[in-house]
């Protein structure tokens, strides 16, 4: 499987465009971390703890991406589009959100 931010894979030929594929991870919070992170807005620096859970994240969103396309019978995802975003729950935290969308397609 091919997956590409691109909208042409170079020397390939779309056989079918097999339509838009999206994928959604969704993460708690965690009180640890969040303490550690609060800690680094008082004095400055990288959140290397929640780096690490959109990093994974990302990972995640691409593999459920790459499965729903398969599918659909596609070898390839182009025009990829990662975002991340939160889920308030009140007082109670946040959730956080990432997720990917592309277009399934089957080359040749």
């Amino acid at each position: 499987m091919i997956l590409s931010t691109t909208d042409v894979i170079q020397g390939a030929t779309v056989e079918a465009y097999l339509g838009i594929v999206t994928a959604e991870v969704v993460y708690g919070s965690n009180a640890l971390r969040d303490f550690f992170a609060g800690i680094r807005d008082i004095i400055g620096g990288r959140t290397a703890s929640y780096e690490r859970v959109f990093e994974q994240g990302q990972r995640d969103a691409l593999a459920e991406l790459e499965k729903r396309a398969e599918r659909l019978g596609a070898n390839a995802v182009i025009g990829i589009e990662i975002d991340t975003g939160t889920i308030s729950l009140d007082q109670s935290g946040v959730l956080l959100l990432i997720t990917a969308t592309g277009t399934a397609i089957r080359l040749r």
